[in-house]
């Protein structure tokens, strides 16, 4: 068991992402602060379900690249809708209203490749333009500051706070939970429920999983379905979180978010994938991020960066695929 952990993608990012750690480190002391520290999680908290989503996704043999327009989507009809009702009741109303207005996006992405069998990748790039075009042209295009009070109360929650040396308050706000509640009940879903296993079969080999029983459709529907309602919840996060809710917020993400799943060990072509290799690969695009801003490297360098990791990530994990394909012919033969 530990041989094979040992030869695993993620084995590899937590070697990789130490010795990071340590160069990055030994370069700019202020990386090892509880500020800093705490700032790499703060950075992970709607990515970390935006990894989830791509996750689900790409397991299934598919590539959503939508799930940011959703969550822009979701969470600026949530806060128009709220803030013109003069909403003041709880903070899981919003949250319910975000993820409900997700699972009917994921639903149309699911009719055309499901229903039409049309390409994946297409159908979210139509459907990504589509939802961010509609909001724009007629939800708004200008942000909104005055957000209901539930939410801007949510934004102060604090599960650990405390001052440092300098005199800055530190603080990890409460939506963390929410994150790793969303992990750890899609982690459970993949590893124990006949849904998860339906989903790796399904991505691994579609023909088989439908001659085994699995139905194709319903394995679709409940995937874009079920990512649509995570990025709504995770438009809300992010929306309370910043304090305001702008329509253009995270359009764009996408690409880092399949460069972290990539890398993390997912393959490309389905039926591979974890959670823990994800948050990895998430964890290595967050800290190189992170390390370009301390040592004072133009942003514009993060585009490379991130392009980089795309094909590295998608050749490592051609080559994985290839390196099984020859055992299992050796052991054929």
């Amino acid at each position: 068991m530990y041989n094979k952990f040992f030869q695993t993608t993620e084995f590899y990012l937590i070697v990789i992402i130490s010795l990071l750690f340590l160069t990055i480190g030994s370069q700019n002391s202020a990386f090892f602060s509880i500020n800093n520290m705490f700032d790499l999680i703060r950075s992970g908290i709607v990515p970390g379900i935006f990894v989830v989503c791509a996750l689900i996704v790409l397991v299934s043999g598919g590539i959503d690249v939508s799930f940011p327009a959703i969550a822009a989507f979701s969470m600026f009809t949530t806060t128009t809708i709220l803030s013109e009702a003069g909403f003041n009741g709880p903070i899981i109303v919003p949250f319910l209203i975000g993820g409900a207005i997700g699972f009917i996006l994921g639903i149309i992405n699911a009719v055309f490749i499901a229903l039409f069998k049309l390409p994946t990748l297409i159908v979210t790039l139509g459907t990504s333009s589509l939802f961010s075009g509609f909001l724009l042209t007629f939800i708004g295009s200008s942000q909104i500051s005055n957000l209901p009070t539930s939410m801007l109360n949510f934004s102060k929650m604090q599960i650990l706070k405390f001052t440092d040396e300098t005199g800055i308050v530190v603080g990890l706000p409460i939506s963390v939970l929410v994150t790793a509640g969303i992990v750890i009940l899609v982690s459970l879903l993949l590893k124990y429920t006949m849904i998860g296993r339906s989903i790796y079969a399904f991505g691994g080999d579609p023909a088989s999983a439908e001659r085994v029983g699995f139905s194709p459709v319903f394995i679709q529907f409940f995937v874009y379905s079920f990512v649509g309602m995570l990025s709504g919840i995770a438009g809300i996060m992010h929306t309370s979180m910043m304090r305001n809710s702008n329509p253009v917020d995270l359009m764009g993400s996408e690409l880092l978010i399949i460069a972290a799943v990539v890398l993390g060990g997912t393959r490309i072509s389905g039926g591979h994938g974890t959670i823990k290799g994800a948050l990895l690969g998430l964890l290595l695009v967050i800290t190189i991020q992170n390390s370009l801003i301390l040592m004072g490297i133009p942003s514009y360098w993060q585009r490379f960066v991130i392009g980089a990791l795309i094909l590295i990530g998608t050749g490592l994990t051609a080559v994985q695929v290839k390196k099984t394909n020859a055992k299992r012919k050796s052991i054929l033969t």
